[in-house]
């Protein structure tokens, strides 16, 4: 035998288990919502393990395309002075690891090309299951248009973003939430915090892309491409010199930054 029909949603409900439809559907909500508490706990704080894909990125994600170049750990950040005790080069290394940690932990390790002649940056990249494409050497542009022309001959159309590897406040809710952003324009950018540089290229076709870095690169990207001045400082402050050092310690860094500053005397 069957109970009353629920007014709500017309099933009957069987005699022995009369249980309102409005306590189960309450309680179907109630793990729900646990159970995307706990996804979204792995894209916060402290940056998640680059085997763990955020499940709070959306779809779309899954077809981005990320271009990261990395520079040599020699010849990298000149400009910054580290604290006494901290190798500049050790420095450099740790800014681009938690850089591509962030985003390894956002976009499918397939679709992450790195542009480096680092080989311990290269390693770690084809650990987690990265792409490394060898750096041309000769300038930052260049470089990414390596990258570009990679995408373009293997991986093919679809949209393409490029990121800067020096950002240790990186999250990957942040890139996620950058990426929906740049999703709805044909070409966007991101400009650092200083609202002169710029972080991240996007184009929902990478022969689209048109990277000018370098002095002023955000006046020169919004030729082509749609500003967006998003209120995310963690993506926005590439660390450069002294003072993107400050700041980027201010936000908080991730934890291979944080140990490579650790080795600084008391």
């Amino acid at each position: 035998m069957h109970g009353k029909a629920c007014v709500r949603c017309k099933a009957r409900v069987p005699c022995k288990a009369r249980v309102p439809c409005s306590t189960i559907i309450h309680t179907v909500a109630t793990w729900l919502a646990v159970i995307f508490a706990a996804a979204t706990g792995r894209c916060r704080g402290e940056h998640a393990g680059a085997d763990t894909i955020s499940p709070m990125c959306s779809l779309e994600i899954n077809h981005w395309r990320v271009i990261i170049p990395v520079k040599g750990q020699l010849s990298a950040k000149t400009r910054l002075h580290p604290p006494a005790g901290v190798p500049r080069a050790d420095l450099a290394h740790a800014l681009a690891l938690d850089t591509l940690t962030a985003a390894l932990s956002c976009v499918t390790p397939d679709h992450l090309i790195v542009v480096t002649s680092d080989e311990l940056t290269a390693t770690f990249v084809r650990d987690q299951g990265g792409t490394v494409v060898a750096d041309p050497g000769n300038g930052l542009n260049p470089a990414v248009a390596r990258g570009i022309e990679y995408v373009q001959r293997v991986l093919g159309p679809g949209p393409t973003a490029v990121l800067l590897g020096d950002l240790p406040t990186l999250r990957p809710e942040d890139l996620a939430g950058a990426l929906s952003q740049c999703w709805m324009h044909p070409r966007a950018f991101v400009p650092d915090w200083s609202g002169a540089g710029t972080v991240l290229l996007s184009s929902l076709s990478p022969r689209d892309l048109q990277p000018r870095f370098g002095a002023h690169s955000a006046r020169e990207h919004g030729r082509t491409h749609v500003r967006l001045d998003l209120d995310m400082p963690a993506l926005r402050t590439d660390v450069d010199d002294d003072e993107t050092l400050r700041q980027a310690l201010a936000i908080g860094v991730g934890r291979h930054t944080a140990a490579v500053l650790h080795q600084a005397p008391g």
